[in-house]
């Protein structure tokens, strides 16, 4: 696996101004990789840099090798700022992220003021691309298609019964339990309970006490894995086993080492794996050899995003930033997770969500019916 050409640095090391050779093509990489969901952050890492390795190998692009700069932003607005302030001095030529849609959406202003395309993986929430930035991109579907998945199966399989809808006031988990309740309400089905709980609290009592004291057989949560499996652990502790439901940001082993077998049956809404794409399975043997977790959508998406970036900059013959965002516009891209092809406000045309389940430590689809 080559990894020469690429450069990992965190955001404290990008503030230093590192130097790269005017030969190279550099994409920078914003993701979390401190914070909460730093275990999204290295799927995200993973899949980058070997999308780098990988298109570096058969040539580059336009006759030069690409460079990855890594720069972390936990996933915080404000850092996502400063990162994105530095990827626009350092000239990359374009971006991979931002990993959350909480940094996402302030990012992506200085990208369009200073003209810097962005692709991200993984951002969901709707005003991302709602703001009409000609410069920005998303390979994944958006909450208020991942969200209407969830709502529908919640309103066909628990009519008549009481249903919970939590978020972590972040936005993305508050943008997917919005369309949730709403997807809900459409059907007729009002939530018993909507509430919210903060990022990074660890004792869920007092809501679970509410929660038994509602009568409720089902909980939606929007949000990331590390608070919903302490409140799956903790629910199960204190005699409250509903039919937990999220997003895909459960798509993570690190939600199974919190729960363990309390985590077992919960759901989550994610794009279609890659995992079984004949596209994949060179990245899945790459990863295998590097001694690499296997890599989940987080890593096959970015992956992806870096692959589309890479086609785009072909097909406008440039790095100049808007013909980039034209030719995005105007083309279809083949990736390890399907062609890509985006409309007018930068979202893909053909979203596909499906169900997920935890079973015995590890997510498997559902199967449609």
């Amino acid at each position: 696996m080559r990894l020469t050409a690429i450069s990992f640095v965190s955001a404290t090391a990008l503030m230093a101004g590192l130097g790269t050779a005017q030969a190279d093509i550099v994409i920078g990489l914003g993701t979390a990789t401190t914070g909460p969901v730093a275990a999204l952050g290295e799927q995200s890492v993973y899949g980058a840099k070997q999308a780098v390795a990988d298109i570096n190998a058969k040539g580059g692009v336009l006759g030069q090798k690409l460079v990855l700069k890594v720069g972390d932003d936990a996933c915080d607005p404000r850092q996502a700022v400063a990162v994105a302030n530095q990827f626009v001095r350092d000239r990359v030529a374009a971006v991979v992220g931002h990993l959350c849609s909480g940094a996402s959406i302030p990012a992506s202003d200085v990208y369009q003021e200073e003209g810097v395309v962005m692709v991200t993986p993984t951002a969901t929430n709707p005003l991302l691309t709602a703001k009409g930035h000609p410069n920005i991109f998303r390979v994944c579907g958006r909450d208020d298609q991942q969200g209407v998945v969830a709502g529908n199966y919640l309103a066909q399989t628990f009519k008549g019964k009481n249903i919970a809808v939590l978020d972590d006031k972040q936005a993305y988990g508050k943008g997917l339990a919005d369309v949730v309740a709403e997807t809900l309400e459409k059907a007729g089905v009002k939530a018993a309970y909507r509430g919210s709980v903060t990022a990074g609290e660890r004792d869920f009592s007092a809501l679970i006490t509410s929660l038994k004291g509602k009568g409720v057989e089902a909980v939606y949560y929007g949000g990331y894995h590390p608070e919903l499996g302490l409140i799956v652990r903790q629910a199960q502790e204190q005699g409250l086993k509903p039919q937990f439901i999220a997003g895909d940001g459960l798509n993570n082993q690190e939600y199974w080492a919190i729960t363990g077998a309390a985590g077992e049956g919960t759901l989550y809404t994610d794009s279609a794996s890659a995992a079984s794409d004949p596209r994949a399975k060179e990245l899945i043997a790459s990863f295998k050899a590097a001694g690499l977790p296997e890599p989940g959508n987080f890593a096959f998406y970015s992956y992806a995003a870096v692959q589309t970036i890479a086609q785009g900059l072909q097909k406008a013959g440039s790095v100049d930033g808007q013909k980039l965002a034209t030719a995005l516009h105007s083309g279809s891209y083949d990736t390890v997770v399907g062609s890509v092809e985006f409309d007018k406000k930068g979202d893909i045309t053909k979203p596909n969500y499906v169900m997920y389940t935890w079973s015995n430590g590890k997510p498997e689809m559902v199967a449609q019916k």
